[in-house]
């Protein structure tokens, strides 16, 4: 019989090969291959022995169904915005092109003269649909024309494949195929152009424009229901709201010790006490040295020593401080700092923006006991779990550090530094805020940069920075509340199971590194031994304000 551990591992691998051969987006077998695997796991799953399992098992059992379910319900979402984008196009030519990438794949007689005729019409009706666009007889919403777009754009690039696999290796392929072929993919690069240049006016040359796809309503409760949060959007947002009025209360405490009646004008004095270029990354070194070292002596969690000895420095590339305006870390350190190539502006913002209290705040998010600590552990224990990867989890555990140390009396912290810390956490309150409402279509990305702006005191390139990673990047719709709201679940759980339960605090945070990957409540079900059915449904309403 197969063990639920090995059901996990066989599913993560079936569905990757399923997905990189039935690879074309709009293609109908691909969705119907898709949403037949999802249905037949949970049929399957459905009739596994949950009573059977240990506590562990019945855990996998419970996070696999989650898994399952949700990527029915987005691949639903998925067919439903790729319909959309058909209407659009005006026609079905991504279809046409879906069918001899699906041929290819399956090894089929080749018809030169055949695809040939295909191709000649292809061209054609890419055009003709590029005519059609700028003159607005086509019109989308700027969500669908940015999923046209990308969605074309790998389209071009697979029917690349397509052709190079047949191109000189079947002569009559060739004889037939050489001359439409270049009609079609430059007409098929010159409509994505026009989509992204006239329709939703990025210019190729501009890398400042955000642009994004928001989910919704719906999109955001799937999500929240798979993340096992017991909270609607609204309430996640209120909840945001209180803990940035505890902040700001803290902020003003902090700045009175400094001699400034306004925390802004405090925040503005931290921002200048930054080190000279070139001496960035020694400081970076030395801060993750002394967070290490701490909670060391102090035993609050394992450090293994390959952990503590094998990270890294690099510096960060100008283009990628757009994305990421302040250092990074996991596996190594990544410094984000001004190069002689910026704006005076620019390197400016950028020295402001990393400043030697952010930085000291954040090191140990980043490092140890952080990031690269917990993917030191999600890598050796229960390797199999980091299929069910969540912020709620990885960016949770990081920013819970934050709040552990704000309390700790043995980490040194003078009122610069609390300083520090207060802005990025008013960071991730803001983060709740922003990325939600600008999921339910309710804030834009220029005002989700205005309230960075105005609610925590970013310079305004790295507030932009933050927006652009945030909507641009390869990010769920939940990733930026996962940091607080995930936090703030750990904080509570600590609460019960260490401050008022009896357990260890070592013991505590080496159990949940052990754990991998799972929700937050789920690890609650785990830690305290909770009586679990298969139909577990998610209730732990974790705020207490």
């Amino acid at each position: 019989m197969e063990s639920i551990q090995d059901r996990i591992e066989r599913v993560r691998l079936d569905l990757g090969e399923i997905k990189d051969f039935y690879k074309v987006r709009f293609s109908p077998t691909r969705y119907e291959r898709l949403q037949k695997f999802y249905n037949d796991e949970l049929s399957s799953l459905d009739k596994a022995p949950f009573e059977d399992y240990d506590q562990e098992g019945k855990i996998d059992f419970l996070l696999l169904k989650s898994y399952l379910r949700l990527k029915l319900r987005q691949l639903k979402q998925d067919a439903e915005k790729d319909d959309k984008v058909l209407e659009y196009l005006g026609g079905h030519f991504p279809l046409r092109a879906a069918v001899l990438i699906s041929a290819r794949q399956a090894v089929g007689p080749m018809d030169g003269k055949a695809t040939a005729t295909l191709l000649t019409e292809l061209s054609g009706h890419i055009v003709s649909t590029k005519d059609r666009i700028v003159k607005e007889v086509l019109v989308a919403e700027p969500t669908t024309a940015l999923r046209a777009a990308n969605g074309l754009t790998e389209l071009l690039s697979q029917l690349q494949e397509w052709y190079a696999f047949y191109a000189e290796y079947d002569p009559l392929f060739t004889w037939w195929v050489a001359a439409p072929w270049p009609k079609v993919e430059d007409a098929l690069a010159d409509l994505v152009k026009t989509i992204k240049t006239v329709v939703l006016g990025l210019d190729p040359l501009d890398e400042d424009k955000i642009i994004g796809e928001p989910i919704g309503q719906d999109g955001l409760l799937d999500a929240l229901e798979s993340e096992m949060i017991p909270y609607t959007p609204e309430e996640l947002i209120e909840i945001a709201k209180k803990e940035y009025a505890w902040c700001e209360n803290e902020m003003q405490k902090a700045a009175a010790a400094m001699g400034h009646a306004d925390w802004r004008a405090a925040l503005e004095e931290v921002k200048n006490e930054y080190v000279p270029p070139g001496q960035q990354p020694q400081l970076v070194r030395s801060l993750t040295m002394e967070a290490t070292e701490y909670v060391k002596k102090y035993d609050l969690v394992t450090v293994p020593p390959i952990a503590e000895e094998t990270w890294q420095t690099f510096m960060m590339t100008p283009a990628a401080q757009k994305m990421n305006p302040f250092f990074l870390g996991g596996d190594c350190i990544i410094v984000s700092y001004p190069t002689s190539g910026m704006s005076h502006a620019d390197k400016l913002m950028s020295l402001r923006g990393n400043n030697i209290h952010f930085a000291r705040a954040t090191v140990f998010h980043e490092m140890i006991p952080g990031h690269h600590l917990h993917a030191h552990y999600w890598l050796r224990h229960r390797a199999y779990r980091y299929l069910f990867e969540t912020p709620f989890c990885i960016e949770g555990w990081a920013f819970y550090w934050e709040m552990v140390l704000w309390d700790a009396p043995s980490w040194t912290k003078t009122p610069q530094n609390r300083i520090g810390m207060l802005f990025w956490r008013m960071h991730r309150c803001a983060r709740i805020v922003f990325s939600l409402k600008y999921h339910l279509g309710e804030m834009t990305p220029e005002e989700c940069v205005e309230l960075l702006v105005d609610w925590v005191g970013h310079e305004r390139a790295t507030a932009e920075g933050e927006v652009r990673r945030s909507i641009m990047g390869d990010y769920g719709p939940l990733y930026q509340a996962g940091y607080m709201l995930g936090a703030l679940q750990l904080y509570r759980l600590r609460k019960e199971v260490v401050v008022e339960g009896g357990m260890g605090e070592k013991a505590f945070h080496d159990k949940f590194l052990r754990s991998n990957m799972m929700p937050v409540e789920l690890f609650r079900a785990l830690v305290k031994d909770q009586e679990l059915d298969k139909d577990f449904k998610t209730k732990w309403r974790f705020y207490d304000s």
